[in-house]
């Protein structure tokens, strides 16, 4: 039997991008934890905690519609822990973007790294298009 795409409804065609950005959002890891806060009607702050990560470990990038925040550790060589309760792995975190929703800059401080969005709106939402006239 094959699954029809965005809630079942036979209606509703064509949204199989939607339905997939829906799933991969429920997919999510929980590692690393993050916060989303709203800093205005068009502005957003994505907050990650990544302690134990430093500038040069850390990448965020925009690939398409879909912010990427990737972390990688690097090897401490031997060492032995009588307990071991951070973690000392890698990740890559992704969030959708909605388009027009830009990445306005970045941070790290005490262990927190501050993304911060926003929505860029064209100057002019209504264009003007000449009428040539033979």
């Amino acid at each position: 039997m094959t699954r029809n795409p965005f809630t079942g409804n036979p209606l509703l065609l064509g949204f199989e991008e939607i339905e997939r950005l829906i799933d991969g959002a429920a997919k999510g890891a929980g590692y690393p934890p993050y916060n989303i806060e709203e800093n205005g009607p068009e502005a957003w702050r994505v907050t990650l905690a990544v302690a134990g990560f430093g500038p040069d470990a850390l990448s965020v990038t925009v690939e398409g519609q879909r912010l990427v925040v990737r972390g990688t550790q690097q090897s401490e060589g031997e060492r032995a822990y009588l307990h071991r309760g951070i973690a000392a792995r890698g990740f890559e975190r992704s969030f959708a973007l909605a388009k027009g929703v830009d990445v306005s800059g970045a941070s790290l401080a005490d262990g927190l790294l501050h993304i911060d969005l926003a929505r860029t709106t064209p100057e002019d939402p209504v264009q003007r298009v000449a009428i040539e006239v033979r």
